[in-house]
């Protein structure tokens, strides 16, 4: 699909809308207003945006307990996700998942998870669906570095190569798992370099330039739409903030904190739009203040929405 003005306006707009959702979430969270824990997205948001860029309502998507940014560039409701947040009966799950665990099968959004690495066999399950039914869909299956080490990662890349399932794995390399530095807890430079054990092509990108992730993926799900099996993606980019809201994050190198945040890849992609001529930075400020409105909005929403009721604890815990 042709990089155009309408579709390098949109990488733009909805990096946004994740790092105003997410910075709108620490605010809130930092007040007492959401409960439990949230992981968020803040300085990864070209991932998630380029990625799904390519995918349509009818494919699908597995996430991580650091998955909003994932939700919102598959094309989840910022509203229902806020509620959500907040536990009311209102958000995608009627406030009985949380942060970690909003899904929304409509959109092809199989669910964040709490579990490090369990969305991996759900998206080669999914896959394996997709290919039995002949359906043409394609599965994103987003997970971190900490993850890669994990059985579920190599079960999970092994079933689909010998299947040929159309499956991408999207590694966001983040560096840290949890609090612990990739240089530790593996003995290679390139996750993308684990592919060749299964026989499947394997790509290393610069996580924080939208255009490459959307390019390296398009290629990626073409290859799985064509019957051409599974890929490996690495996308290395870094998050701002801590594991989680209230971790201090002081394992970090301060000093290499402040390199990566010189890369952050929303002014990257308005400085690429303003070079090109395509939009001002009066246009710029004015999608900001939309955005800015739309999750004002979504907070309102949640804050008016009523709460769970005891009498639905046992509603939607099976499906019939």
């Amino acid at each position: 699909m042709e990089l155009t003005k309408e579709r390098l306006v949109g990488f733009y707009q909805t990096m946004a809308t994740i790092r105003t959702f997410e910075s709108k979430t620490a605010e809130l969270f930092a007040a007492g207003k959401i409960p439990g824990f949230v992981h968020l997205y803040i300085g990864e948001e070209a991932v998630a945006t380029g990625v799904c860029a390519n995918l349509a309502d009818t494919d699908f998507i597995t996430s991580t307990h650091r998955g909003h940014g994932h939700l919102i560039a598959k094309g989840g409701k910022v509203d229902l996700m806020m509620a959500e947040l907040y536990g009311k009966a209102t958000g995608y799950c009627k406030g009985k998942g949380g942060s970690m665990h909003i899904a929304d099968v409509g959109l092809g959004i199989l669910g964040a998870n709490g579990i490090v690495g369990a969305g991996q066999p759900i998206a080669t399950g999914a896959a394996f669906a997709a290919k039995y039914k002949k359906s043409g869909a394609v599965v994103a299956c987003f997970f971190g570095d900490g993850a890669s080490n994990r059985g579920t990662f190599h079960e999970s890349l092994n079933l689909a190569s010998i299947w040929n399932l159309p499956v991408v794995f999207i590694c966001e390399n983040n560096m840290y798992g949890i609090s612990y530095c990739q240089r530790e807890h593996m003995n290679i430079c390139d996750i993308s370099d684990r592919a060749s054990a299964y026989g499947i092509p394997g790509v290393t990108v610069d996580g924080n330039d939208v255009v490459a992730v959307y390019e390296a993926t398009a290629e990626a799900f073409k290859r799985a739409r064509n019957g051409d099996g599974p890929s490996l993606i690495e996308c290395k980019t870094w998050r701002w903030r801590g594991h989680f809201e209230g971790d201090p994050g002081t394992y970090k190198d301060p000093a290499e904190q402040a390199e990566w945040i010189k890369k952050d890849p929303i002014p990257r992609l308005a400085k690429r739009l303003l070079d090109l001529g395509y939009v001002t930075q009066p246009e710029i400020d004015q999608m900001n203040g939309a955005i800015a409105a739309k999750i004002g909005a979504a907070v309102q929403f949640a804050e008016s929405s009523p709460n769970p009721v005891p009498e639905d604890v046992l509603t939607d815990v099976y499906a019939n």
